[in-house]
């Protein structure tokens, strides 16, 4: 435990204080109350910096996880497809180690019941806009972990997209990614299907930009790599369309 304390305490900035710092507490709180009696409040080893507040890469990865047990209630079960999903993405983005570390805290998320809307404006507020659309990525990744995104799933991603900000356009982009019907490849490149073939050229080239991996590479090589699978789904629809379309 006290590597993992460390762990935390060297690499938090801006979710160490407010709502995030104190759903923290409550998980770090349980986890230690579940091995030996008394009680443990989190306090960070650097008071966090709000005068130049970059998401780090445990930052992003809290954020991430109280949002990800917020889609896993939605429908009032957790389905061992969507545990099973987070752990594949901590495994293999963050190690065994991290990962186990991680997995505890959000076994202790998924007991509490917290303020979403106050969760999610602070993330708003300090985490970078490209660093919240891998958030939702993410999310939509998460609740189509059984090969269908529910009603409820939706509705709780779409009031976390709301929180946090994102676009429409940018967040319909995200969907189709996952949610597929006809017009999905064009949805993701944000235009519609009557978009001529130089329309499309440049609406790829302003989105390669926007979802480019390197929008992330503050993060971390692991979100970064994470993060590639979101451009691979955009180079995937635009020669979609050319293929369907003829366009060389």
């Amino acid at each position: 435990m006290a590597k993992f304390l460390k762990w935390l305490g060297g690499g938090i900035g801006w979710a160490a204080g407010g709502p995030i710092g104190a759903l923290l507490g409550f998980a770090l709180g349980s986890m230690i109350d579940g091995m030996q009696s008394g009680v443990y409040a989190y306090e960070p080893q650097q008071r966090p910096n709000f005068n130049t507040p970059q998401t780090t890469p445990n930052d992003f990865i809290l954020s991430l996880l109280i949002l990800a047990s917020a889609v896993m209630k939605s429908d009032d079960k957790i389905l061992r497809s969507e545990l099973d999903f987070v752990k594949r993405f901590l495994l293999q983005q963050f190690g065994t180690d991290e990962a186990e570390r991680q997995l505890l805290i959000l076994r202790e998320l998924l007991k509490k019941e917290y303020d979403l809307q106050q969760v999610g404006l602070q993330i708003k507020q300090y985490m970078e806009y490209p660093s919240r659309l891998q958030l939702m990525h993410f999310l939509f990744g998460l609740a189509a972990a059984d090969a269908q995104v529910h009603a409820s799933e939706l509705n709780i991603i779409t009031r976390i997209g709301g929180i946090l900000g994102i676009g429409n356009t940018d967040f319909e982009s995200i969907k189709a990614m996952f949610v597929k019907d006809t017009t999905s490849a064009y949805r993701i490149l944000e235009v519609t299907p009557d978009a001529s073939p130089e329309e499309l050229k440049k609406a790829y080239r302003r989105m390669a930009i926007k979802y480019h991996p390197d929008k992330v590479a503050h993060l971390g090589d692991d979100v970064q790599k994470a993060a590639n699978s979101k451009f691979q789904e955009l180079n995937a629809a635009y020669e979609k369309i050319k293929k369907e379309r003829g366009i060389a």
